[in-house]
């Protein structure tokens, strides 16, 4: 049976993640330093913490369920007192990316993160199409990073990566700068931004037409589903004369002529040093 100490188990990812591991057959080891984080993993799961000298004995695998801003002290606490060939994981590229791990050559980093449950897609429960976020009822995908460690490494964080995460209906195997470009660049700097500007169209919109909220909602979230459904590949069809030349006119409005600046690795490397 494979030991995992837990760090930040009593953190909002934190109980997820020890409410799936609890069905898998982990060992698993729960720290929190919060007396409000232990008393929220008890209540919401009834399992209990342990010291974080006695998680890290003989743990072969080490989450750290922790936020990005103090991944690197975290790390830099926990990583010396790691025996050669433990297994670190972390659960966002940023800070690997950024530069915060500590340099210790005989131990893993595998970094892996949820591409969260699709808009489209075939959940067949109310459990299942309500899980937004996944790692609940719906499927997902996630994205794995061996940042460094054996190749024989690579099955074990995925087998962890499929456990925190489940459901998990497609697992990608990446590397560590791929995965910074999925996120931020992909999924907060362009598809959080324009959705925000969305939202904000919306609200624009009832503001100067004077239709109500829920017209204005339907209408946008409607067209939203069939447009990104051809737009995506998800069915046959193509958008209509009109559609094309709204959309031939509407993007130099919207959009900068620069915007895919956006992927320049400077770009990438200045927003999640930002948020590290």
């Amino acid at each position: 049976m494979t030991k995992v100490a837990l760090l930040g188990a009593g953190g909002k990812m934190g109980v997820r993640l020890a409410t799936n591991l609890a069905r898998t057959d982990f060992e698993v080891a729960h720290v929190e330093v919060s007396p409000a984080g232990q008393a929220r993993l008890k209540a919401e799961t009834g399992l209990g913490c342990v010291p974080q000298e006695a998680a890290l004995a003989g743990a072969e695998v080490v989450i750290l369920a922790v936020p990005d801003t103090v991944i690197g002290k975290v790390a830099g606490a926990v990583v010396p007192q790691l025996a050669p060939g433990t297994m670190v994981v972390v659960l966002d590229a940023a800070a690997p990316f950024a530069g915060h791990l500590p340099e210790r050559a005989d131990i893993t980093y595998f970094v892996t993160h949820p591409c969260h449950p699709p808009i489209w897609n075939d959940e067949d429960t109310p459990e299942g199409r309500a899980d937004h976020f996944g790692g609940v009822a719906a499927k997902q995908g996630v994205v794995n990073a061996l940042m460094q460690g054996p190749r024989e490494h690579y099955a074990l964080g995925d087998s962890i990566a499929r456990a925190i995460y489940a459901p998990v209906a497609r697992s990608h195997e990446v590397t560590v700068r791929q995965m910074a470009m999925l996120e931020p660049g992909l999924s907060e700097t362009v598809c959080a931004s324009l959705l925000a500007v969305m939202r904000e169209a919306l609200d624009e919109c009832v503001a100067r037409s004077g239709v109500s909220h829920d017209c204005a909602r339907d209408f946008l979230l409607g067209h939203m589903n069939i447009l990104g459904a051809v737009l995506f590949n998800e069915r046959e069809g193509a958008f209509s004369d009109a559609c094309n030349k709204a959309i031939e006119f509407g993007k130099p409005m919207l959009m900068r002529d620069d915007w895919k600046r956006v992927f320049d690795w400077d770009e990438v490397e200045a927003s999640i040093h930002r948020i590290t």
